[in-house]
C-alpha cells in the first residue's frame, strides 16, 4: 500500500495510525539550510519523503531540531505546507505551534488545521514560569483551534514542568491527547498511567528510549532517525514489543549517538551525523555555531562507528 505524491510513491508505515496520528514514530525534522542560511524547501520535501520511505510513521516541523526560533513567519508556514506536501498525508505531519503568547500558538495551530496537519506539539508558556492554573488556560486557548494537542514537558529549556498531576488535569480538561516527556525522570511514566489513564505517553528523549517504551509508550518524537531511521524504527519496535533479546544490543550500539538529542548541541550534532550518512544536514542559525573540534570528533567517531556496524 502506498501514497501518491507529488514526488513520487510513499509507502504507508504499518504502524501508522490516522486516528491518532501521534502514534508511532514521529521525527522531529532538521531543517536543511543553504550556504547562505536561507531554506532549501526542496531538500526539506524530500527528507520528509525519505523518512517516511524508511520505517518512520510522520514527521514533526517546527521544532527545536527544526530552528522554529530563528525563522520568519513566512519561513515557518511555508516548512509546515511543504511537510505536509511531502508526507501525501496531514495526519502524518504534527507541526510545533510553541511561541510567546497563547493567541500566538493558537494562530499558529489555525495555520496547521488550514495546511491539512494531524495534530500539533505545544510547549507551556515559556516567556515566564506560569503556574498550573495558568497552564491550563495555555493549553485551553490553543485547543480551541480544534487539533489534536500533544504537550511538550521540557522543564529543562522552559522551567516549566508538566507533573503528572498537571498533566492529568490538562486531559481532564480535554485540552491535550498525549505528551512528549523530555524531563528524563523515566518513573514518571507510572505516575502519568495512574493519573490520566487515557493519556498517551511519547517519548521525548532518544537517550531514555528504552525506558519509556518498558514503561508504555506508544509513540517516539525522535531526533537521531534524522541520520539513521531504518535501525531506529527496528529499536522503537523491538522496544514497544518487549523484545529485549533484539532491542538491548541495539539500543546500547546506538546510545552514544541518542545521547547528543539531550544536550546543548544536538541540533548541529544530529545534522553532522547527518553529512556523514549522506543526508542533508548542513548549517545552523546562529545565534548556534558550528560544534567545537572536540564534540565534532566525538560525534563524528560514534556516527562513523554506527555506520561501520551497520546501524546507518
Amino acid at each position: 500500500m502506498s501514497h501518491l505524491t507529488s514526488q513520487g510513491v510513499v509507502p504507508v508505515s504499518a504502524t501508522h495510525e490516522p486516528t491518532r496520528p501521534w502514534r508511532g514514530i514521529m521525527v522531529a525534522t532538521t531543517l536543511p539550510l543553504r550556504a547562505d542560511l536561507s531554506v532549501d524547501y526542496d531538500a526539506y520535501g524530500e527528507h520528509v519523503q525519505w523518512l517516511i520511505a524508511n520505517g518512520c510513521d510522520g514527521v514533526v516541523p517546527n521544532g527545536s531540531l527544526g530552528e522554529y526560533q530563528t525563522l520568519t513567519a513566512e519561513e515557518r508556514a511555508r516548512v509546515v505546507t511543504t511537510a505536509v506536501e511531502a508526507a501525501g498525508d496531514g495526519s502524518r505531519v504534527m507541526p510545533g505551534v510553541a511561541a510567546y503568547g497563547s493567541a500566538e500558538s493558537r494562530r499558529w495551530t489555525e495555520q496547521a488545521a488550514e495546511a491539512g496537519a494531524g495534530s500539533v506539539l505545544l510547549l507551556p508558556p515559556n516567556a515566564y514560569r506560569a503556574d498550573h492554573a495558568t497552564v491550563r488556560a495555555h493549553y485551553a486557548e490553543v485547543a480551541g483551534a480544534g487539533l489534536p494537542i500533544v504537550a511538550y514537558n521540557n522543564p529543562i529549556d522552559t522551567k516549566v514542568d508538566l507533573v503528572p498531576s498537571l498533566l492529568a488535569d490538562l486531559h481532564r480538561d480535554g485540552s491535550i491527547v498525549a505528551v512528549k516527556e523530555f524531563s528524563g525522570d523515566v518513573r514518571r511514566a507510572y505516575e502519568i498511567a495512574e493519573l490520566a489513564p487515557g493519556l498517551d505517553l511519547l517519548i521525548g528523549a532518544d537517550d531514555v528510549l528504552l525506558e519509556l517504551a518498558l514503561a508504555g509508550a506508544v509513540g517516539w518524537i525522535a531526533g537521531y532517525p534524522n541520520a539513521l531511521p531504518e535501525s531506529s524504527a527496528r529499536l522503537f519496535h523491538a522496544a514497544v514489543a518487549g523484545d529485549l533479546e533484539t532491542a538491548l544490543p541495539l539500543y546500547k550500539s546506538l546510545h552514544s549517538l541518542l545521547r547528543w538529542d539531550s544536550k546543548t548541541e544536538f541540533v548541529q550534532a544530529i545534522k553532522l551525523s547527518m553529512d556523514i550518512a549522506g543526508r542533508p544536514g548542513g548549517p545552523v542559525r546562529p545565534p548556534r555555531f558550528p560544534l567545537s573540534p572536540e564534540i565534532e570528533t566525538a560525534v563524528r567517531a560514534a556516527t562513523e562507528k554506527a555506520i561501520a556496524d551497520g546501524l546507518i
